[in-house]
């Protein structure tokens, strides 16, 4: 459409999820409720509520929505998505960008663009631009081998085997998995797993779920242990 912003509404039940795509536009994931995990070649995303994922114009993503997801999304013309990082970020969304998606949702598909809607589009572009990134990153690897390790984590933090049974279980010795990891990620084992069961814990603990629970699904024996790793990170 011959707009600088686009924006859409579409509600997602529990489990689904996209194939692999891209967009020419640059686009802002964002849902009003509900939690999603985007991936690209990059790196894994968790989206938890009142944030949202940038993602530039023709990178390739795939999107699993764990709960019922609300999207509110807004697609950014290739020419002013070049005003903005070309890197995935997810952004704390703040009011005045939330509400500017939400009332441009009411203009006409081709606003004025000298009016209301222009506005509305300009002010989101601004918005986007600007925002801080939050921590909610995890850069997957690019060997097979590894990217099937993060992928059977991603799908289930809790898993209770360590480093060495991982590298038994994908041939690797401990120093060639340790090595490797950390040159493909820049994080060791350890830290990159601590960062996923902090991101999965924020995830839940936003949809109202309780510590305790939270701990044991992410693979702690409490709550109290969960609760003092997310306080150092």
């Amino acid at each position: 459409m011959p707009r600088a912003v686009a924006v859409m509404a579409k509600d997602y039940p529990a489990g689904a999820s996209t194939q692999a795509h891209f967009h020419p536009r640059g686009q802002l994931l964002h849902a009003v409720d509900g939690v999603m995990l985007a991936k690209t070649a990059q790196g894994a995303w968790i989206v938890p509520p009142r944030h949202a994922l940038w993602i530039p114009p023709h990178t390739v993503h795939c999107v699993d929505f764990r709960v019922p997801v609300s999207l509110r999304t807004a697609y950014i013309r290739l020419e002013e998505a070049a005003a903005i990082p070309a890197h995935c970020k997810v952004i704390a969304v703040p009011v005045l960008l939330r509400e500017a998606i939400l009332a441009l949702l009411e203009e006409p598909v081709l606003y004025d663009e000298a009016g209301r809607g222009g506005a509305l589009a300009t002010l989101v572009i601004h918005e986007v631009a600007r925002a801080a990134k939050a921590e909610f990153e995890l850069p997957l690897p690019t060997d097979r081998r590894l990217a099937a390790l993060c992928e059977a984590l991603i799908d289930n933090c809790a898993l209770p085997l360590d480093i060495d049974d991982w590298a038994t279980r994908f041939g690797l010795s401990r120093r060639t998995l340790t090595r490797r990891f950390r040159a493909e990620t820049g994080l060791s084992f350890a830290e990159w797993r601590r960062r996923l069961r902090a991101m999965s814990a924020a995830a839940l603990l936003s949809e109202g779920a309780k510590a305790e629970s939270t701990a044991h699904r992410v693979g702690y024996r409490s709550a109290s242990a969960l609760i003092a790793m997310m306080r150092r990170r």
